[in-house]
């Protein structure tokens, strides 16, 4: 599979690589296999997180005795720096390797980047502190939200950015992308299907395949998954005159119903976190009940979103017009029938 250079890692890696969010359904036995068949097609990019429950041990099973030839990304959600540096060493030990290729900031927002970078006491610290010792070789970052992601580029302090992009998340084509060419920062796409919002993966990747400098990393399930795209990077990337017309479809219906997690939305009076709960029903087709019951992050959002009054003030600072207090209530909804049935 063709490669390109991440930005100013140098890491010279594959167009596609590995998202391990979805093997932590499997059994190890399949999710270890999963992972070894893109390995046996080129694919030389794999990520994962410190919070993704058993994805970490069962990726380094699975790269054992190609350790070389892999470049291993994971995170860790931006704590304390006890908390942080007590997760990289958990990384490592799951990942059964003595160092992480590229390792990642977590969900970063505007506040949360403030505490990153701070002159004085940032957490950033600790990622240097990693790199002397020669336990990570990379910093990166991941975030959802433009105004963090432009500012966290301009900063010269990462050497990659993952953030969402897709056929309907498209505004990083046109305000983050340029950007990110012009400090060399490496971009990794999440969410290339939108969090499995979008079924057509050969429009999708098409999409995708017109940038030539991004590295797509979906999250990988089932061997003909990775097959059916592994096909579509091998073969010829130009969009048919029938694939652009159900790209416009796609974007005309579902344009009007998915949250890009910008959260213009906020303030909310209730102290919902809008964007968490919007896309709730994301998670759940991508992760095990047991992950986001369980969430000290989702839980607590999800039980915040009952207490939603229907002000509508969030609707009316939506740059997307969504019907932000409809898909609350649909969602919160979702989640109490999930809960019930796994008691």
């Amino acid at each position: 599979m063709e490669k390109i250079r991440l930005g100013k890692t140098g890491m010279m890696v594959t167009r596609m690589g590995f998202g391990g969010i979805p093997i932590q359904r499997l059994s190890e036995s399949e999710a270890v296999a999963v992972v070894r068949k893109c390995l046996d097609l080129g694919l030389n990019y794999i990520d994962t997180a410190n919070g993704y429950s058993t994805s970490e041990e069962r990726i380094g099973k699975a790269v054992k005795g190609r350790r070389q030839h892999v470049f291993i990304a994971t995170k860790t959600f931006p704590g304390t720096p006890d908390i942080i540096e007590k997760n990289l060493d958990l990384s490592l030990k799951r990942l059964d390797t003595d160092y992480i290729d590229l390792y990642q900031f977590h969900g970063v927002d505007t506040p949360t980047l403030a505490k990153i970078i701070d002159p004085e006491n940032g957490l950033y610290k600790v990622f240097e502190k990693a790199l002397k010792a020669g336990k990570i070789r990379h910093i990166g970052i991941t975030c959802h939200q433009m105004d963090a992601a432009k500012a966290a580029v301009k900063t010269d302090k990462f050497e990659t950015i993952m953030f969402p992009f897709n056929v309907i998340t498209s505004e990083p084509a046109q305000e983050l992308l340029p950007l990110c060419r012009q400090h060399d920062v490496g971009f990794i796409v999440m969410k290339p299907l939108a969090g499995g919002m979008l079924p057509n993966a050969n429009i999708c990747f098409k999409y995708l395949l017109q940038f030539p400098d991004i590295v797509a990393i979906p999250g990988i399930e089932k061997i003909e998954e990775i097959e059916e795209i592994y096909k579509i990077y091998s073969g010829p990337h130009k969009m048919t005159a029938a694939e652009h017309k159900e790209m416009k479809r796609l974007i005309e219906e579902l344009g009007t119903r998915f949250c890009r997690r910008c959260d213009y939305c906020q303030p909310c009076a209730q102290g919902i976190p809008i964007s968490m709960v919007m896309t709730f029903d994301t998670l759940v087709k991508r992760l095990p009940p047991a992950w986001y019951l369980k969430s000290p992050m989702i839980s607590p959002a999800m039980a915040k979103a009952a207490t939603c009054t229907e002000c509508g003030e969030c609707e009316s600072r939506c740059p997307f017009n969504l019907p932000i207090r409809e898909m609350i209530k649909k969602n919160y909804g979702l989640y109490e029938k999930i809960k019930a049935e796994n008691p």
